[in-house]
């Protein structure tokens, strides 16, 4: 993905309270849905988080047993960057089912670049092609993004879309569970094989879980951050979805402390975990 150059002030925003270092872990005499060593991975992956650059939002969510983790940052609004990309593609398909639209094979290979390697200029035609704002937005909190809200000093476009881990991951569920079994099935597969651009992050879990991931990322050069978010799933039949968004705070090697950060959360739960 191309650099967004975000000119908006994130202190205009509240940033929202740090991580907490350990996870709740449940009462005396409950079971833990997690499993011990899946609960001690969590706190390691948090402890970690909060020793990094600037703040992380994380959602970890089991869809066999339901059991969900979401750290204190997990509300906290960060740029999306390019996340609402899936967003999108969720938009498409179902309005193609709805006879609204008809996607052309033009359109189908936009949003196999948009999904692939983040190609922002694919995702623009989409988006002018088809709607903008008036169109996509309306809809998105239909498929989880319900905390979203668009930067009132700049146009209401998808690269200016303000979010939380707590939308991406109802995002990502609602891509495994809301979908029609074909458009899951689509997406499941760009998302476990986005091209290198995008092999990190939640990738991070490693080849033995099949993860993909949707990533978004951006430099802020007024309030000198990075933005280094990633959503996506690992495990058989897509058992685990994650939700990364991390606010480095920081410019100079910011999207490289960004990358490792979201990557090793990913990583510390994740590898080892399913074998080699």
């Amino acid at each position: 993905m191309g650099k967004l150059l975000l000119a908006a002030l994130l202190a205009a925003f509240a940033l929202g309270p740090s991580p907490s270092p350990v996870p709740p872990s449940p009462g005396a005499g409950a079971s833990d849905p997690f499993g011990a060593d899946l609960r001690a991975r969590i706190a390691r992956a948090q402890a970690y988080a909060v020793s990094r650059p600037g703040v992380t939002g994380i959602v970890l969510r089991d869809r066999s047993t339901g059991a969900v983790y979401r750290s204190a940052a997990a509300g906290t609004l960060i740029w999306a960057c390019s996340t609402p990309k899936l967003a999108m593609a969720v938009d498409l398909l179902l309005r193609e089912d709805s006879g609204k639209i008809a996607l052309s094979a033009e359109d189908r290979d936009l949003m196999h670049r948009m999904l692939h390697s983040s190609d922002d200029d694919a995702a623009h035609v989409l988006w002018t092609r088809y709607g903008g704002e008036t169109e996509f937005a309306g809809r998105f909190p239909a498929y989880g993004m319900t905390d979203m809200r668009f930067s009132d000093r700049h146009p209401h476009h998808w690269g200016w879309i303000r979010t939380t881990a707590n939308d991406l991951d109802r995002l990502i569920e609602y891509v495994l569970t809301r979908l029609p079994a074909r458009h899951r099935d689509y997406l499941v597969r760009e998302l476990r094989t986005v091209d290198v651009n995008q092999q990190w992050g939640v990738w991070g879990a490693g080849a033995a879980a099949r993860p993909g991931n949707k990533n978004g990322w951006s430099d802020d050069n007024d309030d000198g951050s990075w933005i280094m978010n990633s959503v996506g799933f690992a495990g058989p039949a897509e058992r685990y979805t994650l939700a990364l968004m991390n606010d480095t705070r920081v410019i100079a090697g910011g999207e490289a402390a960004g990358r490792e950060t979201t990557t090793k959360i990913a990583e510390i739960l994740f590898g080892g975990y399913f074998g080699a």
